[in-house]
């Protein structure tokens, strides 16, 4: 009665009973979470309930989205490299020609300029610029409008969907490089008609300019020639007509040397119109 009576011996006796009534709970509680598995694992094997079918079509809805989504993005990668492709193909079109070809957007700045166009404005870049900063030293020459400056026709092919624009004009370069630019600017539009930009197509006429006045100045020279060849050969037939008319051995010996002076003048003349065109030409190939 003792031994029971100790408080040691009754905390062991709690504590056994306490253990004990826990291991029998969690048996419990294991028993019925396995039969609960068991359950479920036998709804899901057995066949199809009206209650089940929802639940499979929401889950072949959720696979035909999904691929849906794989491949409208294939779709989409592909148009991204077809047009990866076209803008590849454009760039390539334009860094080879030989004209220059300059995009300006509906701000009136430059977003693309091929490598002929930056070689000819004597500019390692143009994107950026606006008209005003790559010819506002250019003297305009002609134009196919009322227009004082070419920024003004790029501005007005920005704001009105008109005509291609034709313009020549004298321009230097930042190196003072002195060129004859003919110009075409035109408005870019999109399929629905709206204004994207103005494009400026743009020509290096200096060598055509430099032979038109060669060429003029050819034939300045040309009439200038002949006139001279004509008056000498009309002083070497007065001279001639008075030596044969002369009787006197003294004037005819002054006609016969003013003949040949005459005729040695126009022999130096003949010879520095000629030589002119030599010359060149030996220079340029020299040059070459």
């Amino acid at each position: 009665m003792k031994i029971l009576g100790n408080p040691i011996v009754l905390r062991m006796g709690l504590g056994l009973l306490a253990a004990i009534f826990a291991f029998v709970m969690g048996m419990m509680m294991m028993r019925r979470m396995r039969r609960s598995l068991i359950e479920e694992a036998s709804l899901d094997q057995g066949p199809s309930t009206p209650e089940r079918f929802p639940l499979h079509t929401y889950h072949a809805v959720i696979q035909q989205l999904k691929q849906q989504k794989h491949e409208l993005l294939s779709e989409q990668q592909i148009e991204r490299r077809r047009a990866k492709a076209s803008e590849n193909i454009s760039a390539a079109v334009l860094s080879n020609l030989s004209c220059g070809v300059v995009f300006f957007t509906q701000n009136g700045l430059i977003r693309q300029a091929n490598a002929a166009a930056k070689h000819i404005l004597g500019f390692a870049s143009l994107a950026g610029m606006n008209a005003a900063e790559v010819f506002g030293a250019a003297t305009l020459l002609s134009a196919s409008g009322s227009y004082a400056n070419i920024a003004q026709a790029i501005q007005a092919s920005l704001r009105e969907k008109t005509s291609s624009r034709q313009l020549a004009l004298r321009y230097v370069t930042p190196s003072m490089e002195e060129r004859i630019l003919e110009i075409t600017v035109t408005s870019v539009h999109s399929p629905a008609g709206e204004i994207l930009g103005a494009a400026c197509l743009i020509n290096d006429q200096t060598e055509v300019a430099h032979i038109r006045r060669q060429q003029t100045l050819r034939g300045e020279m040309s009439a200038e020639m002949a006139l001279e060849l004509r008056n000498s050969l009309a002083t070497i037939s007065g001279y001639a007509r008075q030596l044969a008319a002369s009787g006197d051995a003294e004037l005819a010996q002054q006609l016969a040397a003013d003949i040949a002076a005459e005729a040695a003048h126009l022999d130096r003349t003949i010879g520095g119109f000629l030589l002119g065109p030599r010359a060149e030409k030996v220079g340029q190939l020299r040059g070459v």
